[in-house]
């Protein structure tokens, strides 16, 4: 089963503050909108969203359908079918995606910790 391309999801106070200490790490804006209170930025093979205002903690966010660039893949497993499959296997799903659907949908798993896996395919 394919996940699809990983990134962290941080939760933070000030956008502008937390872009600008990423970009001291070696961090740089690969998309987003800060008029929206959202960027995506990358180092390398790493990715980091930051996210002012949307959610209270911070998530590990999988993306079925992208590459490492935000561009569709030929071939992925979808949201749906790895919803199927975590629920085959015991886990609780939060925001169940539209089985009966296709196309862009998400869902949620929680660890044993309480840390929130988003699963958010937009294709």
């Amino acid at each position: 089963m394919e996940l699809g391309v990983f990134s962290v999801s941080l939760a933070v106070k000030d956008l502008k503050v937390s872009k600008t200490f990423y970009e001291k790490l070696g961090f740089q804006v690969f998309a987003g909108d800060a008029t929206q209170n959202w960027l995506i930025l990358r180092n390398g093979e790493l990715t980091i969203g930051l996210f002012q205002g949307m959610f209270d903690k911070n998530i590990l966010t999988f993306n079925p359908g992208w590459d490492k660039n935000c561009q569709t893949l030929d071939e992925y497993t979808d949201v749906r079918e790895i919803q199927r499959r975590l629920k085959s296997r015991g886990l609780a799903i939060e925001n169940e995606a539209d089985e009966n659907a296709s196309g862009p949908a998400s869902f949620i798993v929680k660890d044993p910790d309480g840390n929130s896996i988003l699963f958010d395919q937009h294709v």
